[in-house]
This record gives C-alpha cells, sequence and structure tokens, in this order.
C-alpha cells in the first residue's frame, strides 16, 4: 500500500456542482482549483473527482462518450492538467473516476460494435446471436442496432456492457474471460488508465468494480483475475498508481483483485445504512446517531467488523460521509448529530471520504431527477460558499444553474460556517488535524471495540493509545472502561466522568490519550 494512503483523507468532488469560474452556471476544472486552498485547509490530502470524460450526460457523465476526451462543460485538457498540477504542488493527491464496466451507447465503440459487418469492435460488448434470442438473466436491449442481436446493458438502458466474458459460459454467444476480444477489452481499459496516470492523476475510483464478469460467482473470482491481470500491467508502468473501489466486499476486492481501498457503501438495510438513516415501517428514523433511535452500534458492527478484519493490514474499509449517490446525511441528521456521527466516521480506520458540503451540514433538496439522478439529485446542488449571489458557486443567472441552490434563508454555507466557532465545520477540521497529528490514526490495523452490547447506545473503542467514547442518545450512560493514565483531547458535549466506571453524557463523543 502506498505510504500516502496511511494518512490520507478524500474530499469528494462532483464537478458540475463545486465552482463556476467562468459564468456558465456549470461547475468546471478551473474553479475546483481556485478552491484547492480551501480543501487543503479543511485538512483533506486528496480528491476523488466524478467523471469528467466527454458523455451525453444521460447518467451524470457515467455514461461515457470517449474515454480520453474531457466534457466540454468543465473546461479544456489543459484546464485538467493544470488541476493536476496544482494538487501536487501543495502536496495532495486525485483520483479521477474510471467507469469500466460499461460506455455511453454513443461511444464509438458501441456504434462499431452495433454494425452488422463484422469489425475488431464487434465483440467488445455482449450480443446475443439474433434479435429474439434474449439474453436471460441480464438487462437487454433489442431492435435499436442494425446488427441482428440484442445487447446486455449494465446500469441504465444507455449504458450498454463491455465484453470482460463470462466466468462459466451457458450460451454460444457467451465468452470465456480468456477469449481475445475479452482480452482486448481488458487492454482497451488498461491503456485508459494509462493514458489519464501519464497525464498526472494518481489512480482511480472504479464504478461497479464488480460488474465486469458475467455469471460470476460469490465472490467474484472471474471479476478478480481480471482485475488483478489489469493492476498488474498498469503497475508494470506505474507503480504508485492507487485504486478503490466500488464494490463493498473488501476480502474480494483488496484480498483477491488488488485494490488498495474498498469502500463501506451505502445500501438499504446495509450497516451503513444503519449508522445514518434507518427507517421502520412507521417511518421512524431509528438509525444509530439519532437521539431518540434505540439503536445499538452492534447492528453496524455485525457487518463491519468481519469484513474488517478480512483484510486489515492489506488495505483500507473506507467509510464516507454520503456521496453522489446518497441522500444527505443532513436530511436525517440534526447539527449535534452530525457532529457525532462525523466524529465516529472520521477517528475509524481506512481513508474517510468526505463529500463536498457535507462538512458545511448542505441539505438534501427535493427536485426532479436530473442526468440520471432522480432521487439522486437532491444531493448534487451547488456547494454554498457564502451569502452572495447563488451561494457564491457562480455569477450566472440563476435560472442557467446547473441545478438550483437551497434557497432557505438559514442554508449552511462556509462562510457562515466559519464565522461561527461552534459549527460543524470547525468540528471536521479539528477532527482532521487531530487525525493528522495523532499516529495511532496513520495505522489501520488497530481497532479494538472496549465496549458495545445490545440494549446499550453508548459504545467505546480504541485505536492504539487511542480512546473513542460516543454516546449518541438522550440520557447519560455508563460504559465499563478504564480511564485510568488517559487525558481528554476532544469533546463533543460535556464529555464524561470516571467514577462509577466511565459515566458518558447524553450526545457526547470523546477522545482520549493514554
Amino acid at each position: 500500500m502506498q505510504e500516502w494512503l496511511k494518512t490520507a483523507v478524500f474530499y469528494e468532488i462532483y464537478p458540475q456542482s463545486f465552482k463556476d469560474s467562468d459564468g456558465d452556471g456549470i461547475g468546471d476544472f478551473n474553479g475546483i482549483t481556485e478552491k484547492l486552498d480551501y480543501i487543503a485547509d479543511l485538512g483533506c490530502n486528496a480528491i476523488w473527482m466524478n467523471p469528467c470524460y466527454d458523455s451525453p450526460f444521460k447518467d451524470a457523465g457515467y455514461d461515457v462518450r470517449d474515454y480520453r476526451k474531457v466534457a466540454e462543460r468543465y473546461g479544456t485538457a489543459e484546464d485538467l492538467q493544470r488541476l493536476f498540477e496544482q494538487v501536487h504542488a501543495r502536496g495532495m493527491h486525485i483520483l479521477l473516476d474510471l467507469v469500466p464496466g460499461h460506455t455511453s451507447e454513443d461511444h464509438e465503440w458501441f456504434r462499431m460494435s452495433g454494425r452488422e459487418e463484422r469489425n475488431e469492435y464487434s465483440d467488445r460488448y455482449i450480443w446475443t446471436d439474433s434479435w429474439f434470442e434474449r439474453a436471460e438473466g441480464f438487462p437487454y436491449i433489442a431492435g435499436e442496432r442494425e446488427r441482428d442481436g440484442a445487447y446486455i446493458i449494465n446500469f441504465f438502458k444507455c449504458q450498454p456492457a463491455l465484453n470482460y466474458g463470462f466466468l462459466k459460459p451457458k450460451e454460444h454467444w457467451q465468452k470465456p474471460i480468456d477469449h481475445p476480444a475479452c482480452l482486448a477489452t481488458r487492454a482497451a481499459v488498461v491503456d485508459v488508465m494509462c493514458y489519464w496516470l501519464s497525464m498526472g492523476c494518481d489512480g482511480f475510483r472504479v464504478d461497479m468494480a464488480d460488474s465486469l464478469v458475467k455469471n460470476d460467482d460469490e465472490v467474484k473470482s472471474g471479476t478478480c483475475l481480471v482485475w488483478k491481470d489489469m493492476f498488474a500491467k498498469v503497475h508494470e508502468k506505474y507503480p504508485d498508481a492507487v485504486f478503490v473501489s466500488e464494490w463493498n466486499n473488501p476480502a474480494s476486492a483488496i484480498g483477491r483483485a488488488g485494490f488498495q481501498m474498498d469502500f463501506f457503501l451505502d445500501w438499504t438495510g446495509n450497516g451503513y445504512n444503519l449508522l445514518m438513516r434507518d427507517y421502520d415501517g412507521s417511518g421512524r428514523d431509528d438509525s444509530v446517531f439519532k437521539v431518540k433511535s434505540r439503536r445499538s452500534i452492534c447492528d453496524f458492527l455485525d457487518e463491519y467488523l468481519p469484513k474488517y478484519e478480512a483484510i486489515k493490514g492489506a488495505g483500507l474499509y473506507c467509510l464516507i460521509t454520503g456521496n453522489h449517490d446518497t441522500v444527505r446525511a443532513a436530511y436525517n441528521l440534526d447539527e449535534r448529530e452530525l457532529k457525532l456521527a462525523y466524529s465516529f466516521l472520521l477517528t475509524m480506520p481506512g481513508a474517510p471520504f468526505i463529500y463536498y458540503g457535507d462538512e458545511i451540514g448542505m441539505r438534501y433538496q427535493k427536485l426532479p431527477g436530473k442526468e440520471g439522478g432522480y432521487t439522486r439529485t437532491g444531493s448534487r446542488t451547488p456547494m454554498q460558499w457564502d451569502g452572495g449571489v447563488n451561494h457564491g458557486f457562480s455569477g450566472a443567472d440563476a435560472s442557467r444553474l446547473y441545478l438550483p441552490t437551497d434557497s432557505a434563508p438559514d442554508a449552511p454555507t462556509v462562510e457562515n460556517q466559519q464565522a461561527r466557532g461552534d459549527s460543524l465545520y470547525h468540528t471536521v477540521k479539528e477532527l482532521l488535524r487531530l487525525r493528522r497529528e495523532e499516529s495511532a490514526f496513520a495505522r489501520h490495523d488497530n481497532l479494538r471495540i472496549e465496549a458495545a452490547e445490545r440494549g446499550m447506545r453508548s459504545f467505546a473503542y480504541s485505536r492504539g493509545g487511542l480512546m473513542m467514547l460516543c454516546n449518541p442518545s438522550d440520557r447519560a450512560e455508563t460504559l465499563p472502561v478504564d480511564l485510568t493514565g488517559y487525558e481528554r483531547i476532544y469533546a463533543v458535549g460535556d464529555g464524561c466522568r470516571k467514577e462509577q466506571g466511565c459515566l458518558l453524557d447524553a450526545q457526547s463523543f470523546v477522545i482520549f490519550r493514554r
């Protein structure tokens, strides 16, 4: 694992919504460059930027039309290279978003693949042998190309799946993963990765990383084999390239495929979901950090700990404040609840990922879907910098904005959060300072659960010489933790008293150092 990853804190940027530098209502590369000092000052030393490639934007850029060309809405290739240079000048790193499982239906590869006559791209995608031969068990499209066949899609209708083969082919049109056509797909994607690494990016967040090989087994052994092969070729030329997977199975992603990082994703009903937004049948939010919740942290740990233990020391299992696919945490949690949740997320192992605006408590906006966002659109609104026009995002007329800004009179902004000393922004900044200065946080194999019981809301965990205690509930609770020889270095709330074991006040998060 690359040394810088041990202390990495990522800031996710949705480029069309971060900062508009040219007044067209859409964020751009130069706008991101303009705000790099803000990101660094917050305490983040790495960036993940959502797709910036040429695209018809039917899925917000996750439908790539040309992997080697930047989207004009964001600027030029020179602007992007300047962004890379300025990131590195600050000692930071930047990951682009790689979409290897599918392309846009407008990609030239797919246009060629859909022709009736055979050509080098005919098998770049997965086609049946005739339009009436359905791709049973897979989402597919027929009747839209001159080629006689149906093709598999990976997500939306506009995203035909690239052909990496089938682990166990069952139909004559299904090719094994070592078929020449499937090897050609790998080579093409390796070429894309090497191109952008040569331009100056430091690696990639990989979209739908487990989706490559079809009819794969439970551990995705075929997909893992493909990734190991592609990584070997990339690392021959770029040994320091870094990859984080959208997978949520670190034993496969890190242990078998060779990624350095994997995300603990927000999927309905999983452990992460229980932290932030867990609605029961009555509409009640029973997530861990809601003050009136009944939920124990054990429900999260039941899923998290086995996955963490499976790769402990081999890679990073990363927690997120949110991302472009999730409802913002502020939709469910108030500022005090967010402070506790972020205190937890930012002191756990793995490189934390902060979604732009989460550090100021930006709210989810209920908006119609745009560019394939649907319910996700409300988490992709413009960054709120100040109290000026369009909250400082853009000088364009409001009608030209990519998405509207938060119109509420108390909308959080960087400006008003920085001005208030007890704001969420300052909580995040202080946590990141501690994460940077305390050496125990640079170790990712040192998590130990010190106290966590069903029926109790409070819990404690340690990392080396640091002890973290959290009580998200509305009443004090006693934890069986010995703090003899410890000093307090951080607190949200009134903290705790060492008599009677450890009496932890309501809605408190405290860090002690031995």
